[in-house]
């Protein structure tokens, strides 16, 4: 290791440099690879030998530009991470040459870096793009961050240059409630404060070296104890049994945990937690760690579900504020759609109301705008296509940051800064997982009640206009589950309104959220008690089978629709035209066919 001593100790940590193009930044990565003798032997005194033949100068900037050369010709060298090392720990660099790749990297890259040297030229001062770099450290929710003055030899080692880039841009940096841990003047290219102090040329200059500050940052403390998090990247089918595999973004996670998938509001119990090659499995997984783990009953879980414990679920909605940096080509526009990257999802959505449109260089508010140009940055409201899982930045920044796609390219990174339920289906998802969080299980669990019944519990919502049929079907279809000896039940809305309906006035029983509330709660304690229930509706729209889903779940809520619209609205799981209806045995056993497919009907000789 040179002047540094013995080899490094500490855990990796990974760190990432920005600046303007010209502001030095390969001059200072080739320097750091230099001076903590992180090169490969004779690589340095190579490329001095090559710039003497030439009758070039030499620069450390060559060192980069050489080793991406190597890998040019095929010699295996990722210059999009680069390693050197100190006393105290191994360091690993990670490249973001440009605006495009960052946001690339913000969800998966660069989001995991852990500290960032931001370089501002000292004989240029505070330009835009170093007001827009501190922008993107920002979105990143990078707080381990340190300003280096570069080429202070080209302003005599000016302490008053260096005051003067300190108090403009640390002004900059708290307006975006960032704060620098030191501004360090250095020449990267004569080496003056990376590894050695600069007292010689800047006797002023009490505050560490480049090198120093690195092993200053503390490290990322994996975030254990806050909410479990862990986005679903895929599912992995072996024999019989499910992995679910992810990161862990936050908190931690045991066997025997009740977790719910948002937003699907899916339930399972961890079974087991999965791991390659070690003589036996874990029984927990930490923040930090890529894991996998069974359910103790297998249920549908796809990749951009959100696992959680059941007491600390994701928020979960349609509608959200958040800040934009937008670097598309075309303008961010208001009700243009696009496509949102958040953790494993990927969902379309569009920019609902702009709240503030702002020069990311200034922080200047550009006044009555319905979109952003590039380089600009937005407050606005997002509106996705289907609700989506996350938290607020402030709380866990991994769930609260993601990118936006347009045409096919990332054009855009965010963070969601507040959320309002806004709509009934959202203060009902908040209610349902308050009430969920906190019920009272009987000693005869819902497999105990679907293997006695032969079948699992679920409701049969049969939709329509007047007079197509549908009660007929679900008085037929209720005798003919009973004579086969499964639990089921006619639940007439009717009944609800003469019964826990019967303080609502008639205007509030017409389509109102509080009457299809009450509803679903009736059917959630039938469905909890293991019966298919089944039920007729004209008026229940495409919301309220949201609201539905929510209330039954986790169990089924199967649709048939009667209609002759060739395109009904919503996805319903059966449709029929009124003629098919009117044959009323064989849409039964339509009916029941699809039940079965479905695993809603088992049958009493299955084990469940």
């Amino acid at each position: 290791m040179g002047e540094n001593g013995g080899g490094p100790s500490g855990r990796l940590m990974r760190l990432v440099i920005v600046g303007h193009v010209d502001h030095g930044k390969s001059t200072l990565v080739g320097r750091l690879l230099s001076d903590t003798n992180s090169l490969p032997e004779g690589r340095l005194q190579f490329i001095k030998d090559i710039c003497d033949q030439q009758g070039k100068t030499f620069e450390f900037a060559f060192l980069l530009d050489a080793l991406e050369e190597e890998q040019e010709q095929g010699i295996t060298i990722d210059t999009s991470q680069i390693f050197f090392k100190t006393a105290k720990r191994p360091y690993c660099i990670i490249d973001a040459p440009g605006h495009k790749e960052f946001l690339k990297n913000m969800v998966t890259g660069a989001a995991n870096a852990e500290a960032a040297l931001l370089l501002i030229d000292a004989n240029e001062g505070v330009q835009e793009q170093s007001r827009r770099h501190g922008y993107i450290l920002r979105l990143l929710g990078l707080n381990e961050v340190a300003v280096v003055i570069n080429k202070m030899d080209l302003v005599d080692y000016s302490q008053e240059v260096y005051d003067r880039i300190v108090d403009e841009y640390t002004r900059f940096l708290e307006s975006l409630e960032v704060k620098a841990k030191s501004f360090i003047p250095v020449s990267a290219k004569l080496g003056v404060n990376i590894a050695k102090p600069g007292k010689t040329e800047m006797p002023w200059y009490e505050g560490p070296t480049v090198l120093e500050m690195l092993d200053r940052f503390p490290g990322k403390v994996p975030q254990v104890n806050r909410p479990f998090r862990m986005p679903v990247q895929d599912v992995y089918k072996f024999d019989q049994r499910r992995i679910i595999a992810g990161r862990v973004e936050s908190g931690t996670v045991k066997v025997g945990d009740e977790l719910v998938f948002s937003p699907s509001n899916k339930r399972g119990v961890i079974k087991s937690i999965e791991a390659w090659n070690v003589p036996e499995l874990p029984e927990a997984a930490d923040a930090g760690t890529s894991t996998g783990f069974t359910l103790t009953e297998q249920i549908f879980v796809e990749r951009g579900q959100v696992a959680s414990l059941v007491e600390e679920a994701p928020i979960v909605t349609t509608t959200f504020e958040a800040n934009v940096f937008w670097m598309g080509r075309n303008k961010l526009e208001k009700g243009r759609t696009y496509y949102i990257k958040l953790t494993t999802q990927n969902i379309e959505v569009e920019v609902a109301e702009f709240k503030r449109a702002i020069d990311a260089s200034t922080l200047e508010t550009l006044a009555n705008q319905d979109y952003i140009n590039r380089n600009d940055v937005a407050e606005l409201v997002l509106k996705t296509r289907q609700p989506v899982a996350f938290d607020l930045f402030g709380t866990i920044a991994e769930t609260g940051r993601f990118v936006l796609v347009d045409e096919y390219d990332v054009c855009g990174g965010g963070i969601i800064t507040h959320y309002t339920p806004l709509t009934d289906v959202d203060r009902l998802r908040d209610e349902t997982r308050y009430r969920d969080s906190h019920w009272v299980q009987g000693a005869v669990t819902p497999e105990m009640r679907a293997y006695r019944n032969g079948h699992r519990p679920a409701l049969i919502l049969f939709t329509g206009k007047p007079g197509v049929g549908k009660a007929e079907l679900a008085h037929k279809l209720e005798e003919k589950l009973f004579n086969q000896n499964f639990q089921s039940y006619l639940l007439d809305g009717r009944n609800v309104q003469l019964t826990v309906s019967a303080d609502l006035t008639p205007d509030q029983t017409r389509q109102t959220h509080e009457a299809v509330r009450r509803f679903g709660e009736v059917a959630k304690l039938f469905t909890d008690a293991g019966h298919v229930v089944i039920s007729t509706s004209n008026v229940f729209n495409q919301e309220d089978h949201s609201s539905l889903d929510l209330l039954v779940a986790p169990n089924s809520v199967i649709e048939v629709q009667i209609t002759n619209d060739a395109n009904p609205k919503g996805v319903p799981q059966i449709v029929m035209t009124i003629d098919e209806a009117r044959q009323v045995d064989a849409a039964i056993e339509k009916i029941v066919a699809h039940l079965k497919d479905e695993k809603i009907l088992v049958g009493h000789n299955y084990s469940i």
